[in-house]
């Protein structure tokens, strides 16, 4: 059985402390708020100040960066960084070996392939026939 607190040195030689979150054993930053309903893989890393909302998953070797908010449901495979402050909507899926930029919007039932790459500060959201310009709305129509 592992441990319930970790500790592991950054890059900057600061110890950082992780305890292991119940539902998967994934490792949990001091002022991170995970819902109990999430699982984190045991070998992801949630970090200080994020937060994943209830029933989402979060595979093995992701990482999700400082202020990341993660909402309901929503699926990040393994190996995905999720950048510093980026916002998941709900029910998002975010394939494998993916990276969100820092600073980065996914909006609700956005679906991301493996290896996808949002740039930091980007805006994706669904596309819907709401939300075209007004004038692609009249080509559809007359086309």
């Amino acid at each position: 059985m592992s441990r319930k607190i970790e500790t592991v040195e950054d890059d900057a030689g600061k110890v950082v402390t992780y305890h292991r979150h119940p539902n998967g054993g994934g490792l949990i930053g001091r002022g991170a708020d995970v819902d109990e309903t999430a699982f984190i893989s045991p070998s992801a890393y949630v970090e200080a100040g994020a937060r994943v909302g209830p029933g989402s998953r979060v595979g093995g070797g992701s990482w999700i960066d400082r202020r990341a908010r993660i909402g309901h449901r929503v699926v990040i495979g393994d190996a995905v960084h999720v950048g510093q402050g980026a916002v998941i909507g709900n029910r998002v899926h975010v394939g494998s070996h993916s990276k969100i930029g820092a600073g980065a919007v996914i909006t609700h039932g956005v679906r991301l392939h493996g290896d996808s790459t949002v740039a930091q500060g980007s805006y994706v959201g669904a596309r819907t026939k709401r939300s075209l310009p007004h004038d692609n709305r009249k080509a559809r129509r007359a086309a």
